[in-house]
């Protein structure tokens, strides 16, 4: 028995197996039940007793050292078999997968940002559950004002004196801004708002707003004009014009909307302009010095002016669409259209 397992223990280390097969087969060999090490532990079985402390522990390293050289092998059989795989072509075509872009709400939002940047405007966001306070009360809503009910509000939370509620323009974050940041203050709002709508080819009760506020010592109207006819000629070109038609919102006074000259007929009439040659793009005005005092701003030394104005909108106009669900259907071949839309 002792010849026979020196024997074996010179045949593993000999051993070699080029494929996992070859590695199965060694191991059969030895360690099967018909195996050369499997003969050998029956044989112990006639051993005399004062062998069998021996010859136990010699098997027993026999049979740890021909299942570790068999795993070996089949580990090395199986890196040789990757390695023999054959490669990919690195030279042939590869499949085209369409790349994805950027919706056209949120490119006309970053657009409109990117003009305002340029003017010296820092942007500004803030939270879109928001309390009642926020939203109505320090923009000059008093309770049971009848400007509430121009927003058809969505409240999250009632009966209380400060109501959650999903906000309905971003103003809120005007008044936040107002409270935290020191004066002067010249900032844009781009966020989500919600109001309660039946959604129609011109209406949906969630759309974009990017709204925008300065606030600084002799602010005067003659500069809110020349903010906005500055957008409008970089949103819609060089030879855009302006008209401001007197208007009411509670936190603004004068108050004003504004209207492009259609950059479809450029002032002819139209189907899109409804034959006017003007389009509506935006209200704005003079914040009034209530919603000023309410963020604890002096409206004896300070003054300033607000606008705002809907994305979607801003992007039906910039593009010619007619129908403003469009945005939110997620149609591939109506996204698709703006894959390259990305410039101003």
């Amino acid at each position: 028995m002792k010849e026979a397992i020196e024997q074996i223990f010179k045949e593993l280390n000999e051993l070699k197996a080029q494929t996992a097969k070859e590695a199965e087969e060694a191991r059969i060999r030895f360690l099967g039940k018909k195996g050369e090490i499997t003969a050998l532990m029956e044989q112990f079985r006639s051993v005399a007793p004062e062998l069998k402390r021996e010859y136990g522990q010699k098997l027993n390293e026999l049979k740890k050292a021909a299942t570790a050289r068999i795993e070996e092998l089949k580990s090395l059989a199986e890196v040789s078999a990757v390695a023999d795989a054959p490669k990919e072509d690195l030279t042939m075509p590869g499949d085209a997968f369409p790349l994805g872009s950027r919706h056209p709400v949120s490119i006309v939002r970053q657009q409109i940002v990117d003009i305002f940047r340029k003017f010296g405007y820092d942007v500004a966001e803030g939270p879109e559950i928001e309390d009642d306070y926020h939203v109505f009360e320090a923009l000059n809503f008093p309770p049971n004002h009848p400007a509430r009910e121009m927003q058809d509000t969505f409240f999250v939370s009632s009966g209380h004196l400060n109501p959650l509620l999903l906000r309905t323009h971003t103003s809120s974050v005007q008044v936040r801004t107002m409270e935290t940041q020191p004066l002067p203050i010249r900032v844009v709002c781009p966020g989500r708002v919600f109001r309660n709508e039946a959604i129609s080819a011109r209406a949906h009760c969630i759309f974009h707003q990017v709204e925008g506020l300065y606030i600084d010592k002799d602010v005067t109207f003659a500069d809110l004009k020349q903010a906005i006819l500055l957008f409008a000629r970089e949103m819609f070109g060089p030879e855009t014009e302006i008209r401001m038609r007197p208007s009411y919102f509670p936190f603004t006074e004068p108050s004003a909307e504004v209207d492009v000259s259609c950059n479809i007929c450029h002032g002819k009439g139209c189907n899109i302009c409804k034959g006017t040659g003007w389009l509506e793009i935006m209200g704005c005005g003079m914040v009034d010095p209530n919603v000023l005092k309410a963020s604890g701003i002096d409206p004896a030394q300070y003054s300033g002016f607000a606008f705002g104005m809907g994305v979607e909108r801003i992007a039906m106009l910039k593009w010619q669409v007619n129908d403003l669900r469009h945005y939110f259907e997620n149609d591939m071949r109506f996204l698709g259209e703006f894959a390259t839309a990305t410039e101003v």
